[in-house]
């Protein structure tokens, strides 16, 4: 993970609020009504931690009806942790290393994946080549523009025929996010990392 990926990581929990609102959620899944009564505060106020929290994708959210779910994820919970102790503990040259062993990995799985003509041979199944694979194509997208779902189709589909999986990814894995369908790209320290995946 990239330093400013750690900052933004830390920049997220960096709040009492935040961080008492995983802290329930560690016992499990709560309404914003929920989370509003327990912590004493208002709903907007929840809704507007919650989108921090959602936009780190510390957090998943359901809908049931009017009533909006939340639950941790921690998955990137612990990936942030551990890239900060990664980050902290490692030696310059250390970092220096695993910098130019992971341009080595990457570089691999993309000659793998990708046909001489630019095409995607299959999605990876290992989410680790399939975050290398993500990154590449969200590399070919314009950062700040904002793009009709029918531009991302068609995008994909230049690379691979799959193209709901490969969309539905990119959100997942918040190299996207889409708002009353449209699509804009996340700052790049958002992106699910995969360097420090097995």
């Amino acid at each position: 993970m990239q330093l400013d990926k750690l900052v933004a990581y830390h920049k997220i929990l960096g709040d009492p609020t935040r961080l008492r609102m995983l802290y329930i959620l560690a016992e499990g899944e709560c309404s914003g009504q929920q989370l509003a009564e327990r912590l004493n505060l208002s709903q907007p106020t929840i809704t507007h931690h919650a989108s921090k929290l959602r936009e780190g994708s510390l957090i998943k959210e359901r809908r049931d009806k009017n009533t909006v779910y939340f639950s941790l994820n921690p998955y990137f919970i612990e990936a942030g942790a551990a890239d900060t102790l990664k980050f902290i503990l490692h030696d310059k040259g250390g970092s220096a290393e695993m910098e130019t062993s992971a341009e080595t990995i990457k570089q691999s799985v993309l000659r793998n994946f990708f046909a001489k003509d630019g095409r995607l041979k299959q999605i990876p199944a290992q989410l680790k080549k399939k975050l290398i694979v993500l990154e590449h194509l969200a590399g070919q997208l314009e950062q700040g523009r904002k793009y009709k779902e029918r531009e991302i189709n068609e995008f994909i589909k230049r690379y691979h025929d799959d193209f709901a999986t490969l969309r539905r990814e990119l959100i997942m894995q918040r190299f996207m996010y889409r708002e009353d369908g449209i699509y804009e790209l996340n700052p790049v320290e958002m992106w699910a990392s995969w360097q420090t995946l097995k």
